[in-house]
């Protein structure tokens, strides 16, 4: 049976009505109409969320797993307000946990074959560690070590033969002649032929030890991929079955499989399965109206994900859901009445050279302060929180570049020449036309712009002063995550400068040689590194409470490419 809470299991504050500022809009588009719908994230929906977060606390037994909570904000046909909550994926093993609301209704009918393809599965993870824990695996090796240590010393050892056996030429042939230095000529060539042979068979030896190992190790391998592509297979059969089965209701009262909605060679693992589509499926199938909702992460950190936090739906499993299961809502009037007011100031208002800010759809949370603008390019100070260009979903359109597109009179060929993280702040270089983009991009593709940041360090370092040198990859299978890897990895280099010491913490200038994605982030946070994340940089590894990035792109020098002249910018740090 549906539990619907009273909003004081909750929380103490009384409200009084809903709170009309959302922090963040769950939307797509109907895909009947085109029309955008939208539902809040509002800070009573948080603080409602955070009341369920002292639940999960006060119960050991939440903090096992970290995964995605959500509450639900709904009315009753009574006009009462409740509350639903939902969780992602299983419980503790489990899909249906009194006091939650259900999975969406479609599993119950491949349980059968879920069941018997995650045993399967299982069995090739309990496989696959086993092939990669051989212990021919640590005795090759060390092996391998071994004989690599005899040739070097062998190498060192015949090195300084030849160099004597040169010095004994050179002396030969100036003190004997004819046969008599032919013959000990041929002596010293002996010698060398006989020290290639001891190397040659030294090889041979540790061929025919490692060869064994070797061969068993690739067959091992060879497995593991096979299994593991084998695994994928196994779990996209399973996923498709169940999104054939998965059916979800929106408020128009209309149903469709997740495989209708999502291209089925496209269906990320878990569609289906998070908080957002469960609790908007729940409420269209019991007639209950939502008003606001609120997902947040709970259980131990991962990837980006920290305990307590509010996240967004993610971009692949839910937002590509979103249009369908709000359809059918009635839009919330603060977004016309947020746009109504922006029209009018922006009458008021004409653009000038102290800031810009967007219009249309997109929410206007700050204004960007311009730092310089001419008829060929513009200089802003991103604030932290703010993407540099567009995303790929709806929710992630908002950017310096939306804004100043949508906004300046000439912004056909606007483009942006380098890019800034989402939490960086600081200067961010746009072009106005396409020669100057090239002429700007050359420029900092040949290392001839001057970036410097600074950043305060979630610690303290022992070196005030250096070079970072760490080559750096992005994986694709876990982006944005960059990581050091010397043989995939692009050259990256960092100069640092300890600037001053703030209690616990690091002040440090930063002045990237190359530019590769997270760069300062990586060289701070790696043990090869600093070994000292930045202060807010969660994705690797600060756990230090901030209330943002703490890194902060503060000056810029280049040549300007029309006026042939040096341009300084620089933004003050605002932490």
């Amino acid at each position: 049976m549906l539990e619907l809470h009273a909003l004081l299991d909750f929380t103490d504050y009384d409200w009084g009505s809903i709170d009309s500022h959302p922090n963040y809009w769950y939307e797509g588009r109907c895909p009947q109409s085109g029309e955008l719908v939208r539902l809040p994230r509002t800070r009573m929906s948080e603080d409602l969320a955070r009341g369920l977060m002292q639940y999960l606390a006060a119960d050991g037994a939440y903090d096992r797993e970290g995964k995605m909570y959500g509450i639900l904000l709904v009315e009753m046909p009574s006009g009462e307000q409740r509350i639903l909550k939902a969780f992602s994926g299983l419980l503790n093993g489990c899909s249906i946990v009194e006091g939650w609301v259900p999975p969406i209704p479609g599993r119950d009918r491949v349980a059968f074959e879920e069941a018997r393809t995650l045993a399967q599965l299982e069995a090739m993870k309990q496989e696959l560690i086993a092939l990669n824990q051989l212990p021919q695996r640590q005795e090759y090796e060390a092996l391998f070590r071994e004989f690599e240590l005899q040739l070097q010393v062998l190498s060192d050892r015949q090195r300084n033969c030849k160099q004597q056996r040169d010095e004994k030429r050179q002396l030969l042939c100036q003190t004997l002649a004819a046969e008599t230095l032919e013959i000990a000529l041929e002596q010293l060539n002996q010698e060398s032929r006989l020290e290639g042979i001891e190397r040659r068979q030294l090889k041979r030896q540790r061929d025919e030890t490692l060869q064994p190992l070797k061969q068993l190790i690739e067959a091992a391998d060879r497995r593991m991929r096979a299994l593991k592509q084998r695994r994928k297979e196994l779990s996209r059969e399973l996923q498709t079955q169940m999104h054939a089965a998965y059916t979800l209701v929106n408020f128009l009262g209309k149903s469709r499989s997740l495989s209708s909605l999502m291209p089925t060679n496209s269906i990320p693992t878990g569609t289906g399965d998070c908080c957002a589509p469960k609790l908007l499926h729940c409420a269209a199938a019991n007639n209950l109206k939502p008003l606001a909702m609120a997902e947040f992460w709970w259980g131990p950190p991962s990837g980006d994900k920290i305990q307590g936090e509010f996240y967004g739906a993610c971009g692949d499993r839910c937002q590509p859901l979103m249009g369908f299961l709000l359809s059918g809502l009635a839009q919330n009037r603060t977004v016309s009445n947020i746009n109504e007011g922006l029209t009018g100031w922006l009458e008021t208002h004409p653009t000038s050279n102290n800031f810009y800010c967007g219009t249309g759809s997109l929410p206007v949370t700050q204004m960007l302060p311009i730092i310089y603008e001419d008829k060929w390019l513009i200089a802003v100070n991103k604030p932290s929180g703010l993407l540099s260009v567009p995303g790929r979903y709806l929710e992630n359109q908002d950017s310096v570049f939306s804004r100043l597109l949508n906004l300046l009179p000439d912004s056909l060929d606007l483009t942006a020449v380098h890019r800034l993280d989402w939490e960086t702040s600081g200067i961010l270089l746009l072009s106005r036309n396409k020669e100057t983009s090239s002429q700007l991009r050359q420029q900092f593709e040949t290392k001839q712009v001057h970036k410097v940041y600074e950043a305060v360090l979630s610690g303290t370092v022992k070196i005030d002063a250096g070079t970072i040198d760490l080559p750096l990859w992005g994986d694709p299978e876990n982006r944005p995550y960059q990581q050091v890897n010397w043989e995939c990895g692009k050259p990256s280099v960092t100069r640092f400068q300890v600037m001053a010491k703030e209690g616990n913490c690091d002040r440090v200038e930063f002045l990237p040689l190359t530019g590769r994605t997270h760069q300062l982030r990586v060289h701070a946070a790696d043990v090869r590194g600093l070994g000292i994340p930045i202060l807010g940089d969660r994705l690797y590894g600060c756990r230090a409470a901030a209330n943002r990035l703490h890194l902060h792109a503060r000056e810029l020098s280049f040549e300007h490419p029309q006026l042939r002249e040096t341009l300084y910018l620089k933004a003050e740090t605002p932490f």
